[in-house]
């Protein structure tokens, strides 16, 4: 592996290693049978638990290991060096789902909630619908008071972590009269009555990792379980996928440092006319351009990350990491590919699942284009 540039303490640099280690030894020999069964081993979440990596930004009051944001965005990185399929269960586990928590749940709310997802219980964040994509705030999830609850009915789709959660952070609107303003977040338990899990999508790229619908019918949720204020779930919504950004800005680069890993190794052992094919000079400024791509891609994911610790600003170097990183993405698992030449098209090497999997990297938590504006109504503003 090369060295990154960057500069991390020693904290964060042990970190690192350790989840570097057990991504080496728990994930790589896993990835492409997982992939081929579009689903985790049974016995890979409890693994992931038993690190600490499903709640790193948890209080330890509530179980959690009371890290930083920038550390989880490690975490994210070094697990999708070795499979983004699990890369991205940890990121929605913490970047979205206890972020959102920790910033507007109540204090029962973070008590019950962050404690079981500290303790084994994964997450999911189920805000899209059939009509509402990049326009999230379309959505029809209808949520209607009765006495000391909230009746829920519709359908969630395209919801990551969906067939292993067991608690949901569920969009829907109280008063559709007043549009956005009328979304409230909810947490939903997988053993509500009327709650379920429906069709799981049969996918290009992440297989493993399960994108589900949910169904809604008569849910019953009690008003404790509101999070936030009621016709505030939209801010919910922003901020946390402002945040959830950098987390799939850390897949990406995670993603592409295994695609440039593999591309390293061959090319230094795969023999052409007399020689490593990495001795040519063509071979050489391709990897040499690739990696200086992927250091400018982290080095704008780590400043996001830093920024959201310091209270700063961060969403346009949020928007700006996400977009850059997941381009960067498909560059170099594009280019592993080609320098693996006709073995790189099959399934015997890794680069042809990295390749597939760096494309949703474009699509899920704000499309391209949706980043793209973000950052154009920003710098006009001087923001």
């Amino acid at each position: 592996m090369t060295t990154p540039l960057t500069i991390l303490s020693e904290e964060e640099e042990i970190f690192k290693k350790t989840i570097r280690e057990f991504a080496d030894a728990e994930l790589a020999p896993r990835a492409a049978e997982m992939d081929r069964n579009s689903q985790y081993d049974a016995d890979l979440i409890p693994k992931l638990f038993e690190l600490g990596v499903m709640a790193i930004e948890t209080p330890d009051e509530f179980g959690g290991a009371g890290g930083t944001f920038f550390l989880s965005a490690l975490a994210v990185e070094e697990i999708s060096r070795a499979d983004a399929s699990v890369g991205v269960l940890v990121d929605v586990q913490n970047t979205l789902v206890a972020n959102a928590v920790l910033r507007w749940g109540s204090d029962e709310l973070k008590a019950r909630v962050l404690g079981k997802m500290a303790s084994g219980t994964v997450a999911s964040y189920a805000l899209s619908e059939a009509s509402s994509g990049s326009d999230a705030f379309a959505l029809k999830c209808r949520a209607v008071e009765d006495g000391d609850d909230y009746v829920l009915n519709g359908q969630k789709l395209w919801i990551t972590n969906a067939a292993e959660a067991g608690i949901y952070l569920v969009f829907a609107n109280v008063d559709p009269d007043v549009g956005y303003k009328g979304i409230t977040c909810f947490v939903v338990e997988r053993d509500f009555p009327g709650f379920s899990v429906g069709k799981k999508e049969d996918k290009l790229g992440i297989r493993a990792s399960s994108t589900c619908e949910l169904i809604l019918q008569d849910v019953r949720v009690p008003k404790a379980n509101v999070m936030g204020k009621v016709g505030e779930g939209y801010k919910v919504a922003i901020e946390t996928l402002n945040e959830g950004r950098i987390g799939i800005g850390a897949q990406m680069v995670g993603l592409s440092q295994g695609a440039l890993d593999d591309a390293l190794a061959y090319t230094a052992e795969r023999q052409q006319f007399g020689k490593p094919i990495g001795h040519f000079q063509a071979i050489q400024f391709e990897l040499a351009q690739r990696a200086t791509e992927l250091e400018a891609a982290r080095l704008m994911v780590y400043n996001a990350a830093r920024l959201k610790d310091a209270g700063e600003d961060f969403v346009r170097a949020a928007a700006m990491a996400k977009l850059f990183s997941s381009q960067v993405a498909e560059k170099v698992t594009s280019s592993a590919v080609e320098l693996f030449g006709g073995v790189g098209y099959t399934k015997e090497y890794p680069v042809e699942k990295r390749y597939r999997d760096a494309k949703i990297g474009k699509i899920y938590e704000g499309t391209s284009n949706m980043q793209l504006q973000t950052i154009a109504k920003l710098i006009q503003r001087g923001a």
